[in-house]
């Protein structure tokens, strides 16, 4: 095989890897029942001026499956992460205790288990939308490549089976999260 079409095929590989990684990364986000300290990782804390991630400056837990603690190196940091928890509209409601910062998390009520799976899903056509757009990509640069028309279509075939190899683990990740949801 043309050593183009190989580097062409590894690109799109590449990422179509990008597309999953990043798929995994935002489903963490949606929480399902249980409490994890990565529920709070897109929370940003006013830090002394600059906006920096929670867990920068704090040690993040999980006590128990409904509570998660958050004990800042700055007990003078207590007012900032409790209000940077609340404006990152989680949907949770932090005390504090005067040592850190706890948050119940309340179980999921049966509608939103359904629009965290419709979340979910759309995390999920967002990865098969960028796993399309590298398909697209690739095939622009088979056919700009100066080979014959079998390497071509082979190319394109070879692409096309990559599409639906990525496209099927996107599906494959997202039952397990929609299961891993619906799970009372």
């Amino acid at each position: 095989m043309n050593e183009d079409i190989q580097f062409i095929l590894d690109s799109a590989k590449e990422n179509m890897d990008n597309a999953i990684s990043h798929l995994e990364k935002e489903l963490v986000k949606i929480r399902a029942g249980r409490a994890s300290p990565s529920m709070l990782s897109s929370v940003m804390v006013d830090y002394y001026g600059s906006q920096t991630p929670l867990n920068q400056m704090s040690n993040v837990n999980t006590p128990d499956a409904r509570t998660i603690s958050v004990q800042p190196w700055e007990k003078a940091m207590i007012p900032n992460i409790e209000t940077a928890i609340t404006n990152a509209n989680l949907g949770f409601n932090p005390m504090n205790n005067g040592e850190m910062v706890i948050i119940n998390v309340p179980p999921l009520t049966e509608e939103r288990r359904k629009q965290l799976v419709k979340q979910a899903k759309a995390e999920a056509e967002e990865a098969k939308v960028s796993i399309r757009a590298a398909r697209q990509d690739a095939n622009k640069e088979i056919k700009a490549l100066d080979i014959s028309e079998d390497l071509e279509q082979n190319a394109e075939i070879d692409i096309q089976e990559l599409t639906d190899t990525y496209t099927e683990r996107v599906d494959g990740i997202l039952e397990h999260k929609e299961a891993e949801i619906m799970k009372v």
